[in-house]
């Protein structure tokens, strides 16, 4: 009896130390899904529970919002300090209040006035008459509004009426060298050409023969120019103030303002501002030029967020792109700069004006261009549609708020800025080391300066003379060119400022136009990322993509 209790007691004892033991030994994957679990149910119920406060309070803090800026643009007219900005501050103040009205009063209150207008007084009678008689309008007024830029104001200094002439014979030569080599020319869609000619003439005149125009556009770069300085001040944090008001170093002046510009644009997706924003862009584009909904988005959002990023917007609909949507969609992005590099020209001596208007004035015009290079011949699945893909992030990775998001673009923004240095360094590094190489080829045949830019110079001297630039400077510009395309535009600029700081600078028109024509991403590296880009987000296209990529990069470089 003794031995069998002591036995019953001891297997107890085990029992009992065993179940400790188990319970003490807990697998660590599974309480760290535990937690991550808890804390996601927390978020969840904090989101809710702000979102459901937000919604009861929105009408009185958006009507709050309204009145105070009511207010500002009431005294910012008064005043005599600021009344001479008034058309800019009035724009602005009106497009926010308007945009807040939207907030609860119908779409229909606007849309139904206007197309009981529109609809039979316009479009009806428009589209009642014969195709060739609506394209002879078209053609007839795209001809007006061309002469009428260039010949229809007066002369500036170092222009002549000569100068002007060259530039419309240009863009004429342009635009029948890509209908010469289009691949059906059958098939091109007039009106979206005309349209998208129409729409970069006009941009241009609004913008450089209207005071209004150039008033919005040197303000809204002016904007962004001192948005971007605000990085500087981090920057002064990491080193002091003499390296970066004087010295100017690009790994610590431009770097800097990518990576905050980056941050923020990532916290803007993030509040689903930018995707209101390239929305609306796409709307417009969609309307007026009768492309592809996909199209319409990709083509918007390039001078925004770049050639890659741009086509992630409509990355379920990648794989299903026709040729001549994936053709317009890296000639837009070869065609514009990003955002997130803007402020990298601006530390450059570039105008930021002319950098955003370049910019803008490029969306018809690549649309235009693309189409009359690769028309369509298939029927695109967007068409009649814009969808903005926000992007289905895991949760792992998408932002718990709005300071998270911008903390993740920073880290983002740290990797760009990296890409761009070791490009840069590296592409300058292998141009100097061909240059050496041609320069050491070149001196047995009596040559002793022959680089690539030397060889591009002369090809692209008839681009250069038909972009209207001075005699005696076209050989320099084209020069300017020849590095942008072999290198890329961040060396092309830097060779521009040091030219403009040298003893024998450009004239005012060659450095203009030049600062024009270096506005985009049409070079041999950018060329492998758009195929990189593509063919990821589209593989079974990447026989299409590596095939029109050459001809996508020759419509942005001229567009």
């Amino acid at each position: 009896m003794a031995s069998a209790g002591v036995q019953h007691m001891a297997r107890k004892a085990s029992t009992s130390t065993s179940s400790i033991s188990n319970e003490k030994v807990v697998d660590p994957e599974t309480q760290v899904a535990k937690e991550v679990l808890h804390d996601e149910a927390e978020i969840d119920e904090a989101d809710s529970r702000h979102h459901s406060y937000y919604a009861k309070l929105r009408p009185y803090i958006l009507g709050g919002l309204a009145l105070v800026i009511l207010g500002w643009w009431i005294s910012a007219t008064i005043m005599k300090t600021t009344r001479h900005r008034w058309i800019v501050q009035t724009l602005w103040a009106w497009f926010f209040i308007i945009v807040i009205a939207w907030r609860f009063i119908p779409n229909s209150v606007a849309t139904r006035p206007i197309a009981a207008f529109w609809i039979p007084v316009v479009q009806e009678p428009w589209f009642r008459l014969p195709y060739n008689v609506r394209l002879t309008v078209g053609w007839l007024a795209l001809i007006g509004i061309v002469f009428g830029s260039a010949f229809g104001f007066k002369l500036t200094a170092n222009s002549g009426y000569g100068d002007r002439a060259i530039s419309v014979l240009g863009l004429f030569v342009f635009q029948f060298c890509f209908w010469a080599t289009s691949a059906h020319r059958a098939h091109i869609p007039w009106p979206t050409v005309i349209v998208g000619l129409f729409a970069q003439q006009a941009i241009a005149m609004f913008v450089l023969k209207s005071g209004a125009g150039f008033s919005i556009f040197k303000w809204i770069a002016f904007l962004a120019s001192d948005f971007l300085a605000q990085a500087l001040q981090g920057a002064i944090f990491f080193f002091d103030a003499d390296t970066v008001n004087t010295k100017h170093w690009f790994f610590v002046n431009t770097l800097s303002s990518i990576i905050f510009f980056i941050a923020f644009v990532q916290m803007m997706y993030y509040l689903g501002v930018m995707q209101w924003l390239i929305k609306g862009f796409a709307w417009f584009f969609f309307k007026i030029m009768n492309v592809s909904g996909a199209e319409a988005v990709v083509a918007a959002a390039s001078p925004f967020i770049g050639q890659g990023e741009s086509a992630c917007l409509v990355k379920p609909y990648v794989d299903l792109m026709t040729e001549s949507e994936l053709h317009l969609t890296m000639t837009s992005g070869f065609s514009t700069i990003a955002g997130s590099v803007l402020s990298a020209y601006i530390g450059l001596g570039v105008p930021p004006q002319n950098l955003v208007t370049a910019s803008v004035m490029s969306i018809p015009a690549s649309i235009a261009i693309s189409k009359l290079r690769l028309p369509e011949l298939e029927e695109p699945v967007t068409r009649g549609r814009v969808v903005v893909d926000r992007g289905h992030e895991s949760e792992k990775t998408k932002p718990a708020n709005a300071l998270h998001a911008f903390s993740q673009g920073a880290l983002f923004g740290l990797v760009v800025a990296g890409q761009i240095l070791a490009n840069v360094l590296t592409v300058v590094s292998l141009v100097a080391a061909v240059n050496g190489l041609l320069t050491w080829i070149g001196k047995g045949f009596g040559i002793h300066t022959l680089t690539i830019q030397l060889v591009l110079r002369y090809v692209f001297y008839p681009v250069t003379f038909f972009l209207s630039v001075p005699r005696d400077e076209i050989l320099r510009v084209s020069e300017l060119l020849a590095t942008k395309l072999v290198a890329n535009e961040f060396v092309a600029y830097l060779d521009l400022q040091a030219i403009q700081h040298s003893d024998n600078p450009l004239s005012e028109r060659a450095f203009t136009i030049a600062s024009y024509a270096l506005c985009g991403f049409a070079n041999l590296g950018s060329l492998g990322i758009q195929v990189g880009v593509l063919s990821a987000l589209a593989p079974s296209r990447g026989k299409i993509i590596a095939r029109t990529a050459t001809s996508a990069m020759i419509c942005g470089f001229i567009s």
